[in-house]
């Protein structure tokens, strides 16, 4: 979160009161361009990589949903040569690659959030380098207008560089969480009972499936 933290430092950035407290307006309002700049590829290389990361996941869970037919299709061909043993081995065989593939549901969930966290920073971030430069010029003239005067307060700037901030924060927030049950689950699972259930659930779910898969020959037959 580091490098969004870093974004929300420039999008919540005041230009007016950086230009007014700056020994050098000119030179800083350059630098604050040119880190923006800076910023905006390393996100921009950031929701890349998470892009990547999204189509693997998906990639992988396909293969799974794949494997989990091709599998089941085997235990049918078993069942049709009256060849029971068999046709449990490739139903369990199905059902792991089944629960392969749902594992990927929620990977995947949380990678389009993430993608949609880094999106929205590249967005915000595009759209204060473009008032920056946009402002650059004008800024600087204000300056040396106002100076003597004094400088104004952007109250409505402020509130809305508070309002990002505790956007990012309640993203930290939600993935701190996120990694908090994900840890308990893991945790959890390694429970012994749970274990022993989930066997008894798996053949039991295996019976079924192959008396599902027999009464299907049957009246086919």
């Amino acid at each position: 979160m580091a490098l969004l933290e870093r974004v929300a430092t420039l999008i919540r950035a005041n230009l007016n009161e950086l230009v007014d407290r700056a020994e050098n307006p000119e030179k800083m309002i350059k630098q604050v361009i040119l880190d923006m700049q800076n910023q905006f590829m390393q996100v921009k290389t950031q929701v890349a990589i998470a892009l990547a990361d999204l189509h693997l996941l998906e990639k992988k869970q396909q293969e799974n949903n794949a494997r989990e037919e091709e599998w089941m299709r085997k235990a049918q061909l078993a069942v049709s040569k009256g060849d029971d043993r068999l046709a449990r081995a490739g139903l369990d065989r199905a059902m792991s690659y089944k629960q392969l593939a749902s594992n990927f549901v929620e990977q995947i969930e949380d990678q389009k959030s993430q993608v949609e966290v880094l999106k929205d920073a590249l967005n915000a971030l595009a759209r204060k380098i473009s008032e920056a430069e946009g402002k650059a010029e004008v800024l600087l003239a204000q300056h040396r207008r106002t100076r003597a005067v004094g400088r104004a307060a952007d109250a409505s700037q402020r509130a809305a560089s508070q309002d990002k901030v505790g956007a990012f924060q309640r993203m930290s927030n939600k993935v701190m969480r996120e990694e908090a049950v994900t840890q308990a689950a893991v945790e959890l699972s390694g429970e012994d009972i749970e274990r022993r259930f989930e066997k008894l659930e798996r053949e039991q779910e295996i019976e079924r499936m192959l008396q599902e898969l027999k009464q299907r020959k049957t009246l086919s037959a």
